[in-house]
């Protein structure tokens, strides 16, 4: 029987070298070109900690001068003791801020002299006290604090609009910072009721 010779059959090897380099590519590119979610947080700027030994004592407003808004632990929304939604709240709160029928039942104007504008009847005193149940969630409570931010952002810009013809976000920062002396932002949050050492927390935009 005549011997046959057999051949064994190599599997041709695939060249791997630059896996490597593909795979760190791909990822590269994924990461440049996927958006991913970010939580952003609110721009507030508190007030300085009292100093050793010295007495806070509380703030004296008149009544006309504060909007009353609470945010319950089931996400109802009340504003000056009505029941009202979100958008009703920054409409009632842009009302409430520019107070442009010098209203007795809303914030008293004073006369301020503002650079580009001169003097001016602003409603300087005025704030919005917002108090929010500890149990409300962290979304509507979220929804309350853009609404009141919007409501200052949209008496800015269209007065950036009637004064300059552009939007309060193009102006320079000697005119934002005018603009800002008209509509000053004033929210101050307070502890619900229940609790007796509730005191206003003022805090002023950055």
């Amino acid at each position: 029987m005549p011997y046959k010779r057999r051949f064994s059959r190599r599997v041709p090897e695939i060249n791997s070298s630059s896996t490597a380099d593909i795979a760190f590519l791909l990822l590269i590119f994924f990461l440049m070109t996927t958006s991913m979610d970010t939580d952003r947080g609110l721009t507030r700027r508190l007030p300085p900690p009292a100093q050793a030994g010295q007495k806070t004592e509380p703030l004296k407003l008149k009544e006309r001068n504060v909007l009353p808004v609470d945010l319950n632990g089931r996400d109802e929304l009340t504003c000056n003791g009505e029941a009202v939604s979100v958008e009703e709240l920054k409409l009632r709160a842009k009302e409430f801020i520019a107070n442009p029928s010098d209203r007795d039942d809303q914030p008293e104007k004073v006369t301020e002299t503002i650079p580009y504008f001169g003097p001016m009847r602003v409603t300087k005193r005025h704030v919005i006290s917002l108090c929010c149940d500890r149990q409300a969630s962290y979304k509507a409570y979220i929804a309350v604090q853009n609404a009141l931010a919007a409501a200052y952002n949209e008496l800015r810009d269209e007065l950036a609009r009637r004064k300059w013809g552009q939007g309060y976000a193009k102006l320079s920062p000697d005119r934002k910072r005018a603009v800002r002396q008209v509509y000053p932002q004033k929210i101050s949050e307070t502890e619900p009721p229940e609790h007796p050492d509730a005191s206003p927390t003022p805090s002023t935009e950055k």
